[in-house]
Formats: C-alpha cells, sequence, structure tokens
C-alpha cells in the first residue's frame, strides 16, 4: 500500500455505487472486480500535514466505483489509539476479495467485492502493542489465505497465514522474510539470510517442510516475486535501466533443480517499477507502478506473460489520481 504526505487536490469522478449495494446494470453479468483501492487525502491546517479522508473507494474493472462501507478511514497505533495513517487494506490478485480494517474496533475483516457477510479474522491478527504501520498485510490471489509480517521493534513475532474460512492460523518463524503466498495460497515464498551473508530463498509449507535453494543475486535482488502453485517456480520481475537502456524482464527460477530462465524482456516502460505478481496457471500477472513525486498519483500498468513462449499481453492500464495511500490488487 502507498503513502503520500503531499497536499491532495479534487480527486476523480465521484463514487457512483456502494459496495454490495448499488451495481450499474452492466455489470451484473460478472461479478465484480476490483483493479485497486484508494483513499483521498486532506490538508490538516492545524497540524500542515495530511491526513487520509473520507471512505476507501474501489475502481472496478468493468469501469465503475464503489465506496466501502465499514472500512475504517485511519488506522491505529500500537496502543489503539487513532493515527495519523491509512489504515491497512488489501485486494486479492484477482481483484474479486478484500482485507481492510473494521472501523469500529480495527478488527480485520475479508469480505467480498460483491458484498455479503465479511468474514472476522481472529483477534489476534493483529497482537496487542502492534499498530497499522506495522504489519504488511497480502492476500492469496483468490482470497482465501492472509498473510501477515509484523515490524515488531525487537523482531520476535512470528508471521501468520490465516485460512479466511476457517480461521484456522499457522506461523511463519521471525527468523523468515516473507514475500508472499503462492498461487494456490498453500506455501509462503520466503528468505532467509544465512551466516555467510547469502540469501537463501525457501517455499515453506504452512504444515511442515520447505524447498529451499540458494538463488543467483538476479533473483535475489529482484523487485518482485511470485511462487507457482507447484510450490517451486519463482518468477523474478527484474528492474529494468532506462539510463542504461536495460529493458525490465522476467525469469523463472526453479527452487528444486537451481535451473534459471533466460528469461523475457517486458516493455515495462521507462520509470516504471515491478509492484506485485501471481500465477494464473502457467500465465503470470505482474504489475508495473509509475508514481508522481508530489501528490501520490501513479499510473499503473499490469502485463500478462508467458514466460514459457515469450508472449506478452497489456491486460490493463489506469491512473490514480492524487491520494493518500492506494492498494493495487495483488499488492
Amino acid at each position: 500500500m502507498r503513502h503520500s504526505s503531499m497536499i491532495a487536490a479534487l480527486l476523480a469522478p465521484a463514487v457512483i455505487g456502494t459496495l454490495g449495494l448499488t451495481t450499474p446494470a452492466y455489470a451484473r453479468a460478472a461479478p465484480p472486480a476490483a483493479r485497486v483501492a484508494w483513499i483521498k487525502s486532506c490538508y490538516d491546517k492545524k497540524r500542515q500535514d495530511t491526513d487520509p479522508c473520507g471512505a476507501w473507494r474501489l475502481r472496478l474493472r468493468d469501469g465503475g466505483q464503489a465506496t466501502v462501507p465499514g472500512a475504517a478511514t485511519r488506522g491505529v497505533t500500537g496502543k489503539g489509539r487513532e493515527a495519523h495513517l491509512a489504515s491497512t487494506f488489501a485486494v486479492s490478485g484477482d481483484g474479486r476479495v478484500l482485507l481492510y480494517e473494521r472501523a469500529r474496533d480495527h478488527r480485520l475483516v475479508v469480505r467480498p467485492v460483491s458484498g455479503g457477510p465479511a468474514k472476522v479474522l481472529p483477534e489476534d491478527a493483529r497482537p496487542k502493542g502492534i499498530g497499522s504501520d506495522e504489519m504488511a498485510v497480502r492476500l492469496s490471489p483468490s482470497g482465501e489465505r492472509v498473510l501477515i509480517d509484523y515490524y515488531d521493534a525487537d523482531d520476535r513475532l512470528p508471521s501468520k497465514v490465516i485460512t479466511v474460512a476457517t480461521g484456522e492460523t499457522v506461523t511463519v518463524p521471525a527468523a523468515y522474510g516473507v514475500l508472499g503466498l503462492s498461487a494456490d495460497g498453500d506455501e509462503v515464498l520466503a528468505t532467509r539470510l544465512a551466516s555467510d551473508n547469502t540469501t537463501t530463498l525457501y517455499a515453506l509449507r504452512p504444515g511442515g517442510g520447505a524447498t529451499r535453494r540458494t538463488p543467483p543475486q538476479v533473483v535475489a535482488n529482484a523487485g518482485a516475486w511470485a511462487l507457482a502453485a507447484d510450490g517451486t517456480t519463482v518468477a523474478a520481475l527484474v528492474q529494468g535501466d532506462a539510463e542504461r537502456k536495460e529493458p525490465a524482464r522476467i525469469r523463472t527460477y526453479d527452487l528444486a533443480t537451481g535451473e534459471l530462465s533466460e528469461g523475457v524482456d517486458v516493455p515495462a516502460g521507462p520509470h516504471f517499477e515491478p509492484s506485485s505478481a501471481w500465477w494464473d496457471g502457467d500465465l503470470l500477472r505482474a504489475t508495473y507502478t509509475r508514481t508522481a513525486s508530489t501528490g501520490n498519483s501513479a499510473v499503473v500498468r499490469v502485463l500478462t506473460v508467458d514466460p514459457g513462449t515469450g508472449r506478452i499481453e497489456h491486460d490493463d492500464q489506469y491512473k490514480i489520481g492524487e491520494n493518500y495511500a492506494f492498494a493495487a490488487a495483488g499488492e
């Protein structure tokens, strides 16, 4: 989720519907999906700074917009007090599931974009003493599981994987840096720094066991990663270099064999940075973002890549006006 500390102007078009209530007739043929969630920024003259304000809003793939009722505008501190920062928010890679902080008590909840009852995650999804800005939350591509990483002062809190339907929770030791969930949500892609300062890449199975290997630097230093449903194939989104005229690339790495593909050049565009990726079968959905230096406005580009054949399709592109924070699908 991206944040802005600059003064925001009026945003984008007015909201035309409310989540789960009003949907344009042309959108009823298929379940609604979100491209991105965002919240506007307002200037506080007393503090001489900006705060998130208003409701979280969704930009839908059918071109419409919706507000998210019941989602907190601001997050909380570790002491439970309202903070001058945006609340936690995430959108699944397929755009059909949301995670947010409930306004009345800041519990984490998950619900479909199409509406319906929200599933409340266990209370300890945010441990005592952890504020909204001290955790990173990722949904699996289809939203059935949640991965939460904590930024506690002593770095002792384990990360958690929560199954939304049941509330079942498994932990990942704090020694691992978690990168995301696999395409089917069954493994956690993680790293761990070895004593010789090399980085080991892991596909951790929450029930126990792992596949691990020390990857080459081009993989370890990538801008974003995605683990396939097979639990071994990792896509690494390598940042391009406009000055050196080096294009962005996507390479795949096999944790079981150590095989590294030659990769595919990606027309992400100058100044676009890899943001996130997730596997859809043999295809990879890769998101690249170019964020303005003021106002947090951004252009988001989504590509569909077939690493096996090198075929690339421009799946989506959209602009987000000035805002306090935004969360693109899959981030």
